[in-house]
């Protein structure tokens, strides 16, 4: 039988006495792995097209979503329903990736110290929001989210809102030249709590 650690090539003695050209060769196991998982989903059009009736957000919503972000609350919150009985059963239909296409990043997550809030969109009223923004234990005794009472106060920054808007544009969103331009107008005497608000009460509300 032939010996494979003879010849001038790569041979099995060479490859796991050398840590170094071990890990290059693990390197490019995994990138080729991960090319072969990652690459048709660009391609899927279930991955790629939005599901029916979504529409990029609003300038409100967009506002919401960026003071959601600022503030951390995808720390705690994941915005992906897993697709198992438990799940279902306790938030409803599992997380599709045609509701997140114009999502930049997308908040899907995993992290639960507090519930996952992908529908909870219509869940709740405007003012229930609020009280609980401004002070959880109020609603929910047992909570340990911090409040955040200074959203109730602080006005949204609209005037960055069309550069935003624009840039999102440029990754695929679609978003009018009227849209952009109506931005400020859209914000103006909007509290960021009133943006948040506007975020939360649309996700999840296209897939039931």
């Amino acid at each position: 039988m032939a010996n494979p650690s003879n010849g001038g090539g790569l041979s099995y003695e060479k490859i796991e006495t050398s840590n170094f050209l071990m890990i290059v060769l693990i390197l490019v196991v995994l990138l080729f792995g991960g090319l072969v998982e990652i690459v048709p989903l660009f391609f899927q059009k279930s991955t790629t097209e939005p599901v029916k009736g979504l529409q990029p957000y609003t300038a409100l919503q967009l506002a919401g979503r960026d003071i959601y972000t600022r503030e951390g609350c995808y720390n705690c919150h994941s915005q992906m329903i897993r697709p198992f009985r438990a799940e279902t059963l306790r938030y409803g239909h599992y997380s599709v990736a045609g509701e997140f296409v114009y999502d930049h990043p997308f908040q899907w997550g995993s992290k639960r110290t507090g519930p996952d809030l992908h529908r909870v969109g219509g869940k709740y009223s405007d003012q229930w929001h609020r009280d609980h923004l401004n002070n959880p234990r109020d609603l929910v005794p047992e909570s340990n989210m911090p409040a955040y009472p200074w959203l109730l106060n602080t006005p949204v920054d609209a005037a960055s809102m069309p550069a935003h808007m624009r840039a999102l544009r440029t990754v695929g969103v679609p978003y009018t030249d009227e849209q952009i331009a109506k931005a400020p107008e859209e914000l103006k005497g909007k509290t960021e709590v009133d943006a948040v608000i506007a975020y939360l009460q649309v996700l999840g509300t296209l897939v039931k």
